[in-house]
């Protein structure tokens, strides 16, 4: 092949392209679009951000502020924690509009995240919401189809592409210069996108920032990716179809299917053979194997007076009165390590449950590369399913330390005699509240995300192999009358 008819037919395809007043029409309402979607997506994450930081604040000063009191009562005021956006998620929104924000910790009792944007939202929050991501994955394609459907049939059907093979071009280096001018047109669409995404990388100079950096090298790689395959199968298309109609239809026919109809097929799949729980389900599942193992509230429970009869054994004594420890506080520990092994059972169940619904839709990146491109912008994005199961676990995981620090309080200072938790007499000093520290929320190291997806980055990388494999292929049987 010769790399200089290469170029020569691309630059024909770019400037042949831009000759067309329609598509430089085009490119400016997409760029327009392409503005207001990342100004108002930053202005939306600024003001979540500060939102988020102003109530954590708040809320740790609460907790920080309160009174002497009984340790067990403390406990159950609880604490809020809040989840921050990753700064990527103005890219793209993933899963954010759907998930909670804040989570009620408190003592013996898994609360779940609440005050999701969907929940303050209206219907029309079904239809997905409006980001830079969103434009990449399903307008720019429609676009490439729209611009790329006549690249090679246009020619066969004035004649030109014959007149082109009579001067030394061959079909191989006409297909491949004409993906390529297509690519090249394209990229006056998505450059302006990705100078939004590492426009988000240095801003505000946050701690982050090398991993924001690598995220979005990651993200900038995979699209071109994408966006290469994409120019490849529409070049493919034109040059298979009979005329400009039929290369058009087939192309509308391969984003309905792939961008549409397989994704929500999966969807719907995925929860119709694999049912979740319901809330109420999922809250009585745990209280009913709570109640079987050991229910440390209930004075006749057989467990936990089992549990007393032996501590009373070894310490020697009659009455737990006569512990060294309060033993209230230590039969409080004892129950919540119990509960909590419990919940985290159910909990990782459900989410054994969501991970198969998923597995539908995952197991078919193989087949379709906008799954692919969808599930890695996601996830290096910070925003899929992965990242919001992390804040869960990470916030069960501080809700249990809390309770038994409250717990070891009670143990450790107040004393045996005591009735109950009310009243100024039985208290621990407030010093004690700011001594446990603050919630403090990690993001998914990136190489977990690389590993989570590597099934997905695979599959970019096959699908640009095989399309080049199939054009070149395609072009020794391809026929110029």
């Amino acid at each position: 092949m010769k790399k200089n008819v290469i170029i020569l037919i691309t630059k024909q395809f770019f400037k042949k392209a831009f000759s067309n007043k329609g598509l430089l029409v085009l490119l400016a309402v997409f760029l327009a679009v392409l503005t207001y979607v990342t100004v108002t997506s930053w202005n939306a994450f600024e003001a979540h951000h500060h939102i988020i930081e102003h109530h954590q604040e708040s809320s740790r000063e609460s907790w920080e502020d309160s009174p002497d009191k009984h340790p067990h009562r403390m406990a159950h005021f609880g604490s809020f924690v809040f989840r921050l956006q990753h700064p990527l998620s103005v890219f793209d929104s993933g899963i954010e509009t759907y998930t909670g924000n804040a989570v009620f910790l408190e003592a013996h009792k898994q609360n779940t995240a609440n005050f999701s944007e969907a929940s303050f939202s209206t219907g029309l929050v079904r239809f997905g919401d409006l980001n830079i991501a969103m434009l990449l994955q399903l307008i720019l394609p429609l676009i490439i189809f729209f611009i790329g459907y006549s690249s090679v049939i246009s020619e066969k059907e004035n004649g030109t592409l014959k007149i082109i093979y009579v001067q030394g071009a061959n079909i191989k280096e006409v297909l491949l210069g004409k993906s390529l001018g297509l690519f090249l047109v394209s990229s006056l669409f998505f450059l302006p996108a990705f100078l939004s995404l590492w426009s988000i990388s240095f801003l505000e100079g946050n701690t982050l920032s090398n991993a924001i950096v690598i995220r979005s090298f990651l993200i900038t790689i995979v699209y071109i990716l994408f966006f290469m395959i994409l120019c490849c199968i529409t070049v493919m298309v034109s040059a298979k179809s009979e005329n400009s109609n039929k290369a058009l239809l087939s192309l509308l026919g391969i984003w309905l299917l792939f961008f549409i109809i397989i994704p929500k097929t999966a969807q719907v799949l995925g929860n119709y053979t694999y049912p979740n729980l319901s809330k109420i389900e999922f809250r009585a599942a745990i209280e009913t194997e709570v109640s079987k193992e050991g229910d440390s509230h209930n004075p006749n429970d057989p467990y936990f007076n089992s549990l007393r009869d032996s501590i009373l054994k070894v310490n020697n004594v009659t009455d737990v009165k006569d512990l060294a420890f309060n033993y209230s506080g230590f039969l409080m520990g004892k129950g919540e390590e119990k509960s909590a092994v419990i919940y985290n059972k159910q909990h990782k169940k459900l989410i054994n449950t969501y991970k198969k619904q998923n597995s539908i839709t995952n197991s078919l990146v193989l087949m379709n590369p906008y799954l692919a491109i969808k599930n890695l912008s996601m996830s290096f994005s910070g925003v899929d399913f992965e990242t919001y199961v992390n804040f869960l676990l990470q916030t069960e995981d501080y809700r249990y330390k809390q309770s038994q620090y409250m717990n070891n309080l009670q143990m450790k200072f107040i004393s045996n005699k005591a009735n109950g938790s009310e009243g100024k007499v039985h208290v621990v000093k407030k010093e004690h509240w700011k001594a446990l520290p603050e919630f403090n929320y990690q993001y998914i190291s990136i190489c977990k995300t690389i590993n989570n997806q590597l099934l997905a980055i695979i599959t970019l990388c096959v699908w640009l192999i095989i399309s080049f494999i199939v054009m070149i292929k395609f072009s020794n049987r391809f026929k110029i009358i």
